[in-house]
C-alpha cells in the first residue's frame, strides 16, 4: 500500500517494544508479559480490551522479540481451513532449530465451537503459540477448554496522559504530519472524542488535518469545529449483544437501587445513543420497581408497567422523556427489597418441602365426601372477626413459624410493618 494512503495509526505502529506506550500494569518491570519478553518464552494467551488499546501491535512485537513466524489471521474472514494451513505450516518446520510460530486471531470472539476447538490441540502441544485478542468478555465467548490453556491479560483504554505521549510521537515523527506543522489548539476535545481509542485519535486527527482550511503562509489550526466536523459522532462502546450491554444496564439498576436519579438518566442515555431498544429498558425498569423498591413505594409498579406501555406505543425519540421520569422517579423512591428476599425465602423452602400438605382448614370441600373427610372444617372466615383478622394458621405445620416477608422501615412500608407485627402478635397466640 501506498505510504499516502495508510492510515496515520498505521503508519506509527510501534516497531520495537520500547516504543509501546501504556498498558504498564502488562508491560512493568516485574509483569507477566515483561518476564515472557526478557526470558524470551511466549505462551499462548489471550488479549481482551477494548479497540484501539494496542492489542495487535502487542501482538505482533511480543512475536518479534522471539524471532518467531508471524501469522494473523481475522475471525470475521478465516474458518477451519485456514487454521489447518498455519498448523501444518508450524508441522512442517520441524527439527531443533525451526523458528515458533505465533498465531494471532483477532476477533477470536467471533470463531464458533468448531473453529475454536480446532486449536486445542496445537496449543495444548506448543506447535503453535496462540494470541487471540478480543473486545468481548472471553468467558462468555470463549470455550473453557481454551480459556483454560490461555490466561486472559486485560489490556485498559488509553488515559489522556498516554494519548498525550502517542500524540506527540506523532506529530513529531510522521513525516507527513511534520510537513503539515498543524497548530493544534483543541487537544482535550481531541482525547475526549478518542474515548481512550488511539486509532480513533490519530486517524481522526489526519482528516482533521486535511479538513482544516489550508491558506498558503499559514499552518492549518485543528480547532473545536474542525474536530467535531472530522469526527461526527463520537464513537461509543456499547455493543447490544456483549458485554457494554450488560455493563450499562447493570449501572443503571444499580444507580436506581442506590437513589441516583442522575446517574440513572445518565446510563439510560448512553444506552439510548449507543442504539438499545427502549423497550429492553422499559423492562429493566418494571423489574427494578418491583424488587429494590417493592412495597416502599407500590406505586413504582404501576409507573413502570405504564412506563412500558407508553413506550411501546410511542417509540424513539419521544419515548427517551418517559423513561426519563421513570427512572428519576424510581431512584428517588425509598427503597426496600423485603418482598424480593421474602419470595426468594418462600421459593427455597417450597423445593425442600414440597411434601407438605395443605392444612385441612384451608382446603376447598365441593364434594360430601370430601367434607366428611375433613376438608375446610375448622376454616375461620376473617371477616367475621375484629379487625377482619382470625390468627388462624395458613401456613403448613412443619413451617408454621416461618416468616419469609419483613417489611422495612421505608416508605409507605412501615405502615404495613406496623400492621404486621401487630398481627403477628395476635397469631402467636392460642386460638380462643
Amino acid at each position: 500500500m501506498n505510504s499516502a494512503q495508510t492510515p496515520l495509526a498505521e503508519r506509527m505502529r510501534p516497531q520495537r517494544v520500547e516504543e509501546y506506550i501504556g498498558q504498564s500494569h502488562l508491560l512493568g518491570p516485574g509483569q507477566p508479559l515483561q518476564q515472557m519478553i526478557s526470558t524470551g518464552q511466549l505462551r499462548s494467551l489471550l488479549f481482551w480490551g477494548p479497540p484501539g488499546t494496542g492489542k495487535t501491535t502487542l501482538a505482533r512485537l511480543l512475536a518479534q522479540t522471539i524471532e518467531a513466524e508471524f501469522h494473523e489471521l481475522s475471525a470475521i474472514s478465516a474458518g477451519v481451513k485456514d487454521l489447518r494451513a498455519v498448523i501444518e505450516s508450524a508441522r512442517n518446520q520441524g527439527g531443533f532449530f525451526a523458528r515458533p510460530v505465533v498465531l494471532f486471531i483477532d476477533e477470536i470472539h467471533r470463531f464458533n465451537k468448531a473453529q475454536q476447538d480446532a486449536l486445542l490441540h496445537s496449543v495444548e502441544t506448543g506447535e503453535i503459540t496462540l494470541i487471540g485478542a478480543t473486545t468481548e468478555n472471553p468467558s462468555f465467548e470463549v470455550i473453557p477448554a481454551l480459556l483454560s490453556r490461555c490466561p486472559v491479560y486485560t489490556l485498559k483504554p488509553y488515559q489522556e496522559a498516554e494519548l498525550q505521549q502517542i500524540l506527540e510521537r506523532a506529530l513529531a515523527q510522521d513525516p507527513w504530519l511534520r510537513e503539515q506543522n498543524p497548530q493544534l489548539t483543541a487537544t482535550s476535545e481531541l482525547f475526549r472524542y478518542a474515548g481512550g481509542d488511539a486509532r480513533v485519535m490519530l486517524n481522526r486527527l489526519e482528516l482533521a488535518v486535511q479538513l482544516a482550511p489550508h491558506t498558503e503562509g499559514q499552518v492549518p489550526v485543528i480547532d473545536a469545529d474542525i474536530l467535531a466536523r472530522a469526527f461526527q459522532h463520537r464513537a461509543l462502546r456499547y455493543d447490544k449483544g456483549g458485554e457494554e450491554h450488560y455493563n450499562i444496564a447493570s449501572a443503571m439498576i444499580k444507580s436506581i437501587r442506590g437513589s441516583d436519579p442522575d446517574a440513572a438518566v445518565y446510563w439510560i442515555a448512553r444506552m439510548l445513543a449507543g442504539g438499545e431498544d427502549p423497550k429492553f429498558i422499559a423492562r429493566r425498569l418494571i423489574i427494578v420497581a418491583s424488587e429494590d423498591i417493592g412495597n416502599a413505594e407500590p406505586y413504582a409498579m404501576s409507573l413502570a408497567t405504564a412506563c412500558f406501555q407508553a413506550v411501546q406505543a410511542i417509540g424513539m425519540p419521544e419515548a427517551r422523556i418517559i423513561l426519563g421520569q421513570t427512572a428519576t422517579y424510581l431512584a428517588s423512591c425509598p427503597k426496600s427489597n423485603a418482598a424480593y428476599q421474602a419470595i426468594n425465602a418462600a421459593m427455597a423452602d417450597a423445593e425442600q418441602h414440597l411434601e407438605q400438605p395443605v392444612p385441612l382448614h384451608l382446603r376447598n370441600a365441593p364434594t360430601r365426601l370430601m367434607k366428611e373427610q375433613g376438608y375446610g372444617e375448622g376454616y375461620q372466615y376473617s371477616h367475621d372477626f375484629a379487625g377482619h383478622f382470625s390468627a388462624q394458621q395458613y401456613l403448613p405445620d412443619a413451617l408454621a413459624d416461618r416468616i419469609y416477608y419483613a417489611p422495612s422501615e421505608q416508605g409507605r412500608e412501615k405502615m404495613l410493618k406496623a400492621r404486621l407485627d401487630a398481627l403477628w402478635e395476635k397469631r402467636r397466640k392460642p386460638l380462643s
